[in-house]
């Protein structure tokens, strides 16, 4: 199959990769210039495990390639995934403006009969309005076209999504139309195999399905995290509260774990997203809204277990961090704790000395520059430089390479043995049986 991803982001990248692994001849599009001529030289802008050798191998044998036109793409295909962003709106809504373009630009040029999918995470009723603008653009032209819009949403997971792209948990294709879902079945074959993953509903039943699996996800990190806020008061261990209710296979272990907050690309926008969705369909959505009411107080706990332990002005004191993006295998700093964190320890005083093994540089982006100039923000090249004169380590991403950390070293580097732990890792017991003082959360 010939396929045309718009959008060179995180989803267009790893989808028409994929697709292009399967056999299929996969043309991405993107109005970026410099992000296309880089792609052309091998440079990838985001990192995701085993992308980048995917990319160039399905370069090399033909099937992917790079193009800022559209309409030389279009010449030659029928299928049509937009992959654009839908970032958030000062109100919380999506911002549909790039979904809007890209329909408008397939209505341009549009001549044979297609199917155009969205696999951007957008509201209810989307689907409807590419097809009026469409619509639209063919009227204009004075010509008749059929073509299909279909919903189907993606559902990978920074730092694994080729694998969840490969073996994906389920394919949600939202159509009425039967000439789509049976392109649509052809094209993700290759992928369930196995055992029937597909899972075929109306456009608008899809449309909703994305946010509220992603809100869904949220609240239970959200509601774990109020659980470990409620045992810090009780001065008891999260960890055990966490393993029994675990133990319930109505509720399982997933998303379960206590943190210093979500962040990233999906959950924020999308938990905003859907309750947007929700007041302007007249509901008032009082689950959703705690859970964000949650999280953007857990952003705030590690900071505040720094200032009990050291003061509310933490002039002179000196904090590592360990692990900047919002989760492990992936440089994605969009709404990562970790930068709460850093801007409340500086601006009451402190310095930070911060390590990730990958999102350095991404991280710098979100600090102003005089920070560093100023070395108030010091950013290393390994974990251990990070932790010299510190007096206090601050982990916030669950990195392995942090699971099993050597604390001779660290008690040679640091100044003050005190760990505050965002992520759980350790066992309280052990590192204060060697001399560390030790916070986690909720324990």
């Amino acid at each position: 199959m010939n396929i045309t991803i718009i959008g060179t982001g995180y989803v267009g990248l790893v989808t028409g990769t994929c697709f292009a692994e399967m056999g299929n001849t996969v043309t991405c599009v993107d109005i970026d210039q410099k992000k296309i001529d880089n792609l052309n030289k091998g440079v990838i802008p985001i990192y995701e495990p085993g992308l980048e050798e995917l990319i160039q191998q399905n370069e090399k044998a033909g099937r992917l390639s790079f193009s800022t036109s559209l309409k030389d793409a279009m010449k030659k295909s029928n299928i049509f995934l937009i992959s654009v962003g839908t970032p958030e709106s000062p109100n919380g809504e999506a911002n549909m403006e790039y979904v809007y373009n890209v329909a408008k630009e397939i209505g341009k040029h549009l001549d044979r009969e297609s199917v155009i999918v969205n696999k951007s995470t957008v509201p209810v009723g989307t689907a409807g309005k590419v097809s009026s603008i469409i619509e639209e653009e063919l009227d204009k032209r004075g010509v008749k076209v059929k073509f299909h819009v279909v919903s189907n949403p993606e559902f990978l997971k920074e730092g694994n999504a080729i694998q969840d792209f490969m073996r994906p948990d389920r394919v949600i294709i939202g159509t009425d139309s039967e000439f789509a879902l049976d392109i649509l079945k052809q094209l993700y074959a290759p992928f369930t195999m196995s055992h029937d993953r597909l899972i075929t509903m109306g456009v608008k039943e899809a449309e909703l399905t994305k946010y509220a699996a992603n809100a869904m996800l949220a609240t239970k990190i959200s509601f774990i995290n109020e659980i470990a806020h409620i045992c810090d008061e009780l001065e008891i261990d999260v960890e055990s509260v966490r393993k029994g209710i675990g133990a319930d296979s109505r509720i399982g272990y997933s998303f379960i774990y206590p943190g210093a907050g979500y962040g990233g690309s999906c959950f924020p926008k999308d938990v905003k997203a859907i309750i947007h969705t929700a007041k302007k369909a007249g509901v008032n959505p009082l689950v959703l809204q705690s859970v964000v009411a949650r999280n953007d107080i857990q952003k705030t706990r590690m900071f505040e277990y720094i200032q009990k332990k050291f003061g509310s002005t933490l002039e002179g004191k000196t904090f590592a961090v360990w692990g900047l993006s919002f989760k492990p295998g992936t440089d994605d700093m969009r709404e990562a704790p970790s930068i709460n964190l850093i801007t409340s320890i500086i601006e009451a005083g402190g310095k930070v000395q911060a390590f990730d093994p990958v999102a350095n540089e991404e991280a710098a982006k979100k600090f102003p520059k005089e920070w560093i100039s100023t070395n108030q923000l010091i950013f290393f090249d390994d974990n251990y430089s990070a932790l010299e004169n510190a007096d206090a380590l601050v982990l916030m991403t669950e990195w392995k390479m942090f699971r099993n950390p050597s604390l001779s070293k660290m008690k040679k580097l640091m100044q003050n043995l005190c760990i505050f732990d965002g992520r759980n890792q350790y066992d309280p017991a052990y590192m204060r049986e060697n001399g560390f003082y030790y916070k986690g959360i909720g324990r």
